[in-house]
């Protein structure tokens, strides 16, 4: 008696078997070059670093050492990488050329007042245009939007002609109130408080908590490096703006730090170059120490939202 034979028959659509050969080099080739090409990008990256850092940090170098360096030396050749002899002549020089604490103080009270007009008023509308509801809002989010695309320089003019009709020329409002303006503050704070989590606003309107009590107790303690963030690059742009008050101010009773070191450059075209770089660094002093207080706050503001939990 003969044993039956089975055949077995072959699903034309069922996957070929795989060969584990091919998959361990394919696998190893992969590897290979995930290895291979990781140094690479990290060299690349670090040197990108780098120039960066040298782009940004050397021009800030030249500053410093030129700032203690001879009027003699600024000008030789090959230029001189470190001052020989250093010298604070030049930090003297800027106090009594020019009225410089003067200035200074017109700085803090331009940007103290033009900064918090502009924060108060960005959290106030911002927190209007996103949580509260009233007829028209979305066409008063776009005007806002619309208002980030015109340069300041094009409303120099008519701000100008304003100003001067309202007799405040030379004077502290006169600078103070056209500078105010909320549209980046309002864009930042709004996209802000819409991305704060829903069931807690809601929780608390259910407990009673009113608008003005919603905003400083629930939604601004959640924003805070937001804030941070706006009030920073807000303090920056003020202490460091020029043109309007170098427009608005006649003399050392409102004219701004940056615009008094422009006093330092003389008409004829020979300028000591030793004291306006005295000048640059102790402006660029007060917001350097700001920034690094706040800087691990002013980035997580601006990545807010960046990326989901």
């Amino acid at each position: 008696m003969s044993t039956p034979t089975v055949v077995g028959t072959l699903d034309d659509d069922a996957p070929a078997p795989a060969r584990p050969g091919r998959k361990r080099r394919q696998a190893h080739n992969v590897e290979a070059s995930s290895h291979h090409r990781g140094p690479v990008w990290t060299v690349a990256g670090y040197a990108g670093m780098v120039l960066v850092v040298l782009v940004v940090a050397v021009p800030l170098f030249w500053i410093l050492i030129t700032s203690f360096k001879d009027r003699g030396d600024i000008y030789v050749r090959p230029a001189q990488w470190w001052p020989n002899p250093a010298t604070t002549q030049n930090y003297s020089e800027l106090t009594t050329r020019i009225p410089f604490f003067d200035y200074v103080r017109n700085s803090v009270i331009i940007t103290a007042a033009t900064s918090i007009a502009k924060i108060v008023l960005g959290v106030l509308s911002a927190y209007a245009l996103s949580l509260l509801r009233f007829p028209g809002r979305s066409i008063v989010f776009l005007v806002v939007i619309a208002a980030l695309m015109v340069p300041n320089q094009i409303t120099v003019i008519s701000n100008y002609a304003l100003v001067a009709q309202l007799g405040w020329r030379n004077t502290y409002q006169g600078i103070i109130i056209p500078l105010a303006g909320v549209a980046f503050g309002t864009f930042l704070m709004r996209n802000q408080f819409l991305n704060l989590p829903g069931e807690i606003i809601e929780a608390a309107r259910l407990d009673g908590a009113g608008p003005m009590k919603l905003l400083w107790r629930v939604v601004m303690p959640m924003s805070w490096p937001t804030l941070v963030a706006f009030a920073l690059i807000t303090v920056v742009n003020e202490w460091n703006e020029y043109l309007w008050p170098y427009l608005m101010s006649d003399d050392e009773t409102t004219a701004t730090l940056p615009v008094g070191l422009t006093f330092l450059q003389n008409n004829d075209g020979v300028t000591n170059w030793g004291p306006v770089m005295a000048g640059t660094v102790l402006a660029m002093l007060p917001v350097l120490v700001l920034f690094l207080f706040l800087q691990r706050q002013m980035i997580k503001g601006l990545t807010a939202g960046a990326v989901k939990s």
